[in-house]
């Protein structure tokens, strides 16, 4: 009795088994009906395909949407870009007020929207009249592949986008691979901003290929050295081809030496486009800061320039003499000298007749009209006046068959301020229509300008298109100075040659200040009095206190 009483029961091991088994196979039957059951409709996966999004133009929301469609879960908003403050001491007190009275009752909430600022954001600004985004500014957050492919596809139907800011985000050659192929895609950008993005290839100068359409370009705090700008200088100009578009170039802050600036004032030797240049806080010395003098008064041509440019004149030569005519014999010259002075005697001919019998019609009609007008008089004290003339179309006499060479103006140049107000997109449109114009237009090779020989070489007359140049803190002491003094005596000599007394060319700002020298100086004193007359901006300044009143 005792051993059966303590034995376990028999049903229990199997009960525990079965229900084991019996959940077992209800969660098979669970798992595998579950995909089923949430299985997506037919055509969802589709609609939230990012291709097939057609983008309105609204960066807001075709950004948001787009981002959703590719998978972000977290994403930046587009906010406008805040505005500064006013100055005033009136605005400026009220914020101190109000925190006073808010420090006490400090929340939570509070405190997030202090710090929302951190945040990343794409900020835009909008034009004044039809509220389109014209800039993007991205500043300090990692802007990575994704985001870009989306940008890809939301930033072409954007038509006024003029510049991209792109601060501290963290380029790699990948992504600026993909943001080089973004940029044709936008018609109207002409404004690229990347600082402060260190790459170790120093792969900038693909942003200035000769495809490209940029004309303002800021590449500061970047850690450019000098392989760096010898990349940038070949991007400017070589023996073969050189940049047409690019205006201004910002390298400050960065780390080139005299070996870079070489680089940069070999690039300058044939471009024609560049006007701005900052090498601002670099480590040039005297022997790159001579090298930037020298390409801005005659320099010699190398002998592989000299080959290019005797090249250049041959193929001008052919040209030329492929467009003139056949030359003729000289008993030919000499018939169609006597033709030609035979319809220049019967020209003449023709000319007194014409006077004449143009002086009798005059005649004629001023008694026609006299006729009229009195006519009409006697007309307007009846009461009586024709229908032509109620309506204002009375009509004239047809003077096409008898005068020639008369030029008729059509009826929209009479109407002086009449015309309908352009806006600032049909200006932008005229304005783009006019620089692919200029692009069509044949630009003639800085090798085939005029040159001087001396003692068996060949001079160029140096770039007189480059007009500002900053060379503000670097290491630059006297001897640097001297070269810059003989430019610019030179510009300022050739500027006074009758042939270029019209044209402003030749440099109108440049800065030396904060370099290896003293500002007292006599060779610094002479560049300062030299380039104060050229500078456009010190011209202004006398005309402004001129033309302001002086209060009562």
């Amino acid at each position: 009795m005792t051993s059966e009483a303590g034995a376990p029961p028999k049903t229990a091991r199997p009960l525990t088994l079965k229900s084991s088994s019996s959940l077992t196979k209800k969660g098979d039957r669970a798992a595998k009906e579950k995909p089923a059951a949430v299985l997506p409709p037919v055509g969802e996966e589709e609609s939230k395909n990012p291709e097939e999004y057609q983008c309105t133009g609204v960066l807001e929301t075709d950004f948001a949407e787009l981002c959703v469609r590719s998978g972000f879960s977290d994403f930046p908003k587009v906010v406008p870009r805040p505005r500064p403050h006013p100055t005033s001491s009136s605005m400026s007190d009220k914020p101190n007020q109000e925190d006073q009275r808010l420090s006490a009752s400090c929340s939570l909430n509070s405190l997030e929207s202090k710090y929302v600022f951190f945040r990343p954001t794409i900020q835009v600004e909008m034009e004044a009249e039809d509220k389109a985004v014209k800039e993007i500014h991205i500043h300090g957050w990692k802007v990575e592949e994704r985001i870009l492919s989306v940008f890809s596809k939301c930033l072409p139907p954007l038509t006024q986008l003029q510049a991209i800011y792109l601060w501290k985000v963290g380029l790699t050659e990948k992504t600026l691979g993909s943001f080089i192929a973004l940029l044709p895609l936008c018609s109207m950008l002409r404004k690229v901003s990347l600082e402060g993005n260190p790459l170790p290839e120093q792969s900038y100068h693909k942003l200035m290929a000769l495809d490209s359409t940029l004309t303002h370009l800021s590449l500061r705090n970047n850690n450019i050295d000098d392989y760096g700008a010898q990349l940038l200088g070949q991007a400017l100009s070589t023996l073969q081809n050189s940049n047409r578009t690019l205006v201004s170039l910002n390298l400050a802050f960065n780390h080139i030496g005299d070996d870079g600036a070489g680089y940069i004032a070999d690039g300058l030797r044939l471009n024609r486009s560049l006007i701005w240049l900052s090498l601002a806080h670099n480590r040039i010395r005297d022997r790159g800061a001579l090298k930037l003098a020298e390409v801005l008064r005659p320099f010699e041509l190398t002998h592989v320039e000299v080959v290019e440019r005797r090249r250049l004149l041959l193929e001008k030569g052919t040209q030329e003499r492929s467009r003139s005519p056949s030359p003729s014999r000289h008993g030919d010259s000499k018939t169609e000298r006597e033709k030609n002075q035979m319809i220049g005697a019967s020209s003449m001919a023709l000319d007194k007749t014409e006077k004449m019998q143009s002086l009798k019609t005059s005649k004629g009609l001023s008694k026609k009209k006299e006729k009229l007008g009195e006519s009409l008089k006697k007309e307007e004290k009846s009461g009586s006046v024709p229908s032509q003339m109620q309506q204002g179309s009375l009509k004239k006499e047809d003077t096409s068959k008898g005068g020639k060479g008369k030029v008729t103006i059509p009826e929209h140049k009479l109407s002086k301020g009449k015309g309908p107000k352009t806006s600032s997109k049909e200006k932008r449109s005229i304005l783009l229509e006019s620089e692919l114009a200029g692009e069509s237009t044949e630009i003639v090779n800085p090798l085939l300008e005029p040159v001087e020989h001396r003692d068996g070489k060949v001079f160029l007359a140096g770039n007189k298109v480059l007009l500002h140049l900053n060379l503000l803190r670097n290491c630059i002491t006297e001897v640097g100075l001297e070269g810059f003094l003989t430019a610019v005596q030179y510009q300022i000599q050739f500027t006074k040659h009758k042939h270029f007394a019209k044209n402003a060319v030749g440099l109108l700002w440049l800065s030396l200040a904060k370099n290896c020298f003293s500002i007292q100086n006599p060779t610094y004193i002479m560049i300062q009095e030299l380039m104060m007359p050229r500078d456009p901006i010190s011209k202004a300044k006398p005309k402004e206190e001129e033309n302001m009143v002086s209060p009562p």
